[in-house]
């Protein structure tokens, strides 16, 4: 056993009996991806119950926007590249994408990438995500370097992905860290059967999320020209030490038991010049597996915890309430009582006391039915901004004091033609699909167009282009008695139409959503002011 593989086993023996061995790990310096900026945001640690009993780890998180393709099913191969971050601005890559039936092929080459604990030592290997459009990840597998360069062929289910590649502690991790050394990039001569290109907003664990406790060791990061122990082995004491740290050894010991049983045989194996090289590596796969099981287990378990004794608080919190409240009858009780008793005088004084509490207890009800119907135009507002993030997803969207109004441009039909575009279709299905959610709204189409031209001619172009929105958006799903259509020509205009820039904004075509679920009425361009939708 030579003398860095000694030291691993002594180490990662030490952890697994509970005694600190070398230094404390220290917090990280900010990772240049963390910095927050338009495109990134930051939420605090939370761990909730969502539907079904289902719990929901919500870290604090870095949001990133990246470009997601959309493949056509078993429309062959295509090519996408691969581009550097900041943190590696040397590093790239390509990968053929093939869509076949009941899967997409992913076969990515990458070079330049330097040794992962370049970014710390708890970052011991890369990782292959691939991120839906809504932001959910999903680990393709383990990129393994080779002086720089790697290789990595896997499926996925997925229908619409981007791809990136993180640096990470071990390879079975469920969210994408923060360290993100290439990102996917569409190559305009190469990529094709794209169906559609869409921004995927998507999470990652901010730099320091694995040290942040400071509470065990580390061990040597690996050296390949002196040390032959398998990196697997690395990964393993990382997935071990951070389930320890997140208190796995409590919540699930039986699953931290196989894990450490898992890495001890590993290490043993990896520090015998006669083990068997696979197997130390078997061993070591599993007890990542497993502690990465113990990890999210304990996270669970400990979110089970504190509902737990939040309702028992909330439980006693009722109790006391309800003493309270049962001493507060007795003595009005009491109060009452000795008023019967009083002479003539007291009883006069007792009917005017309860013309007051009569006054007040109108006073009371009026100020319910107030907050009502508040409570009531908040839900409109809420509902109202939901349905408005959904739409301007899909086309520019703006609240007016008409309703919510999906601005559709001129470049979305042929010049002086009515016909609707394959991508204006496509748009036009999404919004009919979103407001399917939302029964009982009315849907305005409204046609407009610039001055150049007649007022016959420009009216008849107005009025087609809203009639052909119209007629395709019932073939959607909309309800026929609840969308019109309505050309207004050349009137109503948004911009100056003496200037190339202000025509092109007045040719458009406007979806005004209204209704009582929203909080507006329907109403027509004459009895609100003229507004120009702008996007969000």
């Amino acid at each position: 056993m030579n003398r860095t593989t000694k030291s691993l086993a002594t180490v990662v023996l030490t952890c697994l009996c509970g005694i600190p061995a070398g230094t404390l790990l220290a917090a990280q310096e900010p990772n240049p991806t963390s910095t927050p900026d338009q495109s990134q945001s930051q939420q605090p640690t939370t761990l909730q119950k969502g539907e079904n009993g289902i719990y929901l780890y919500r870290v604090k998180v870095v949001q990133r926007d990246l470009d997601a393709v959309n493949y056509l099913h078993r429309s062959g191969t295509t090519t996408i590249g691969f581009k550097g971050t900041t943190l590696l601005p040397l590093a790239k890559g390509s990968a053929r994408v093939t869509s076949l039936r009941g899967g997409i092929q992913v076969q990515a080459k990458f070079d330049g990438l330097e040794p992962p604990t370049t970014f710390g030592p708890e970052y011991l290997t890369y990782v292959l995500w691939a991120i839906t459009p809504d932001g959910r990840p999903n680990n393709l597998g383990e990129v393994v370097l080779s002086g720089g360069k790697s290789s990595i062929d896997v499926t996925t289910a997925l229908q619409s992905f981007g791809l990136v590649v993180t640096a990470e502690p071990y390879f079975s991790v469920t969210q994408p860290s923060d360290v993100v050394v290439l990102q996917n990039r569409i190559l305009s001569d190469k990529t094709t059967g794209v169906m559609e290109k869409v921004n995927a907003h998507y999470s990652l664990l901010p730099r320091g999320t694995y040290t942040q406790t400071g509470s065990s060791s580390t061990v040597p990061a690996p050296d390949k020209k002196k040390d032959k122990t398998p990196l697997e082995v690395y990964e393993a004491y990382n997935a071990v030490r951070i389930a320890t740290d997140a208190g796995a050894e409590k919540y699930a010991a039986d699953i931290m038991a196989e894990a450490k049983q898992d890495l001890r045989n590993a290490a043993d194996i990896a520090g015998n010049k006669k083990g068997n090289p696979k197997m130390a590596i078997t061993f070591a796969r599993q007890a990542v597996q497993r502690a990465e099981d113990a990890r999210i287990v304990t996270l669970r378990k400990q979110a089970q915890e504190r509902e737990m004794n939040a309702e028992l608080a909330r439980r006693d919190a009722q109790a006391k309430a309800q003493q309270s409240q049962l001493e507060a009858q007795q003595a009005q009780l009491a109060a009452e009582q000795a008023k019967a008793a009083q002479a003539q005088a007291d009883a006069e004084r007792a009917r005017a006391e309860a013309q007051a509490a009569q006054a007040q207890a109108a006073a009371a009800e009026a100020q319910a039915k107030a907050a009502a119907a508040a409570k009531s135009a908040d839900d409109a507002n809420a509902v109202r901004e939901k349905l408005r993030s959904q739409l301007n997803s899909v086309l520019a969207t703006s609240e007016t004091a008409r309703g919510l109004i999906v601005n559709m441009s001129d470049v979305l039909f042929d010049t002086g033609r009515y016909t609707l575009k394959p991508n204006t279709q496509l748009a036009l299905a999404k919004v009919a699909g979103i407001l399917a959610a939302y029964p009982g709204l009315k849907l305005q189409v409204e046609g407009y167009t610039d001055s150049v031209g007649g007022d016959d001619y420009n009216q008849k172009l107005s009025e087609n282009r809203a009639d052909a929105v119209r007629n395709f958006l019932i073939t959607q799903g909309v309800t026929q008695d609840n969308i019109s259509s309505t050309g207004y020509g050349k009137a109503n205009p948004v911009a100056d139409n003496t200037t190339a820039a202000g025509r092109a904004k007045n040719r458009r075509v406007q979806l005004v959503v209204s209704g009582n679920a929203i909080g507006v009425a329907a109403s027509s361009p004459s009895s609100a002011p003229a507004q120009q939708p702008s996007p969000q």
